[in-house]
């Protein structure tokens, strides 16, 4: 019988599993540092699974990063299995269960520009530039923002993609802000996404520590640890994604927050990688949530088919800059039919301009009647 080795007081530590990506190692250490302020020792497992193992361009498939950590928690390897949340399939193994998620980091996902880049936004790419990025979920919201852009499949760890970002294989990438800001990386973010024109994954920004469902134990070291907030958010996301038919690896993002007794979920699905996403936003009492996070899946589903029931309004704005609108109009009970009747086009300095930054600096007070001419005013200064 194989034993396990125990510390100086006879106590066998917790054995933490996890990847050995230094992502995935980062995150095993925040769930070391939450057991060390119980007083209960630990050591972390490193597991190889079957995303370690890919090749380096080959997209990955729906459990890649978890199945071999599940297996290693089920042989009584490991007693907790370290995941990011957004990683963890919908249906899970009866024998496991979630124990605790941890304090949420920032959901959002980043537009990273290479090194020295002046690029603040997704409207600063030039027309046909390069976005590095794997996920069909970013690709279509990136794309329903701007249809010029070009998507390129770019696999690999956080430093190997941004060392192929710098080393000019694409123009931007697109990557998680939680883990940039895990690895110290935060410095290399140009802009923040917001969720409604890139809806996060379901899980995006989540720690998820998995046991095995009889160990009454850790369910109850679990109870201690879990951030009951971050909690009740992914478990909505995960029910939306769920009711969608969605995985891991589907167009479709979901963003649950909780204030009080009451949460907001956002939601957005592209019913395929290449059409064009629905957005649309629910809030409901935290009771109500499964319920929400089931009719708003339905609803979007709907949407996409081009069945939505829900009176629609015409919203002109340009093409990218609807997505916070789209979501309030979706709380108040309405439809969105997105028409972009507006382009926006970056025009060269001129001599008008010119005389209206020079007046504008000289001014007791400006008003700019619009983002995108706060934007090119900013600009035109620097």
């Amino acid at each position: 019988m194989r034993r396990t080795p125990t510390n100086g007081n006879g106590v066998r530590p917790i054995r933490i599993g996890t990847r050995g990506s230094a992502l995935a190692l980062a995150q095993a250490e925040q769930v070391a540092r939450a057991l060390a302020a119980e007083g209960r020792p630990h050591r972390i497992v490193v597991v190889e699974t079957e995303g370690d193992r890919r090749a380096p361009d080959t997209a990955w498939g729906e459990g890649a990063f978890v199945a071999a950590i599940e297996q290693a928690l089920l042989d009584d390897r490991v007693d907790v299995a370290v995941h990011s949340a957004k990683d963890v399939p919908t249906e899970m193994d009866e024998r496991l269960r979630i124990a605790a998620y941890l304090p949420r980091a920032d959901p959002r996902d980043a537009l990273v520009a290479p090194a020295g880049s002046s690029v603040a936004s997704l409207d600063d790419l030039p027309p046909g530039a390069v976005i590095g990025t794997d996920s069909p979920r970013r690709s279509a919201f990136v794309r329903a923002a701007r249809p010029d852009l070009v998507i390129r499949p770019l696999h690999g760890n956080v430093d190997t993609r941004l060392r192929r970002l710098d080393e000019g294989e694409a123009d931007a990438l697109v990557l998680a802000v939680a883990g940039l800001v895990r690895l110290g990386r935060e410095s290399r973010i140009s802009a923040y996404l917001e969720p409604p024109v890139v809806p996060p994954a379901p899980g995006q920004g989540a720690i998820a520590v998995q046991i095995r469902a009889t160990d009454a134990p850790l369910i109850a070291l679990g109870a201690v640890l879990d951030d009951a907030r971050t909690h009740v958010a992914v478990t909505t996301e995960r029910d939306f994604l769920r009711a969608t038919g969605g995985g891991c690896r589907s167009p479709i993002g979901a963003l649950a927050t909780v204030d009080g007794d009451r949460l907001r979920l956002l939601a957005g699905l592209a019913a395929e990688p290449s059409a064009a996403p629905v957005v649309d936003a629910v809030e409901v009492p935290v009771r109500e949530a499964y319920a929400a996070a089931a009719a708003l899946g339905a609803r979007l589903l709907a949407a996409s088919a081009g069945r939505d029931p829900r009176p629609a309004i015409i919203v002109a704005r340009p093409r990218g800059s609807a997505g916070r609108l789209t979501v309030e109009l979706a709380l108040r009970g309405f439809a969105s039919l997105p028409v972009p009747a507006i382009e926006i086009t970056a025009l060269g300095p001129t001599a008008d301009l010119d005389d209206a930054v020079r007046a504008a600096m000289t001014a007791d007070r400006t008003v700019v009647t619009s983002p995108a001419g706060a934007r090119s005013l900013a600009r035109h200064v620097a």
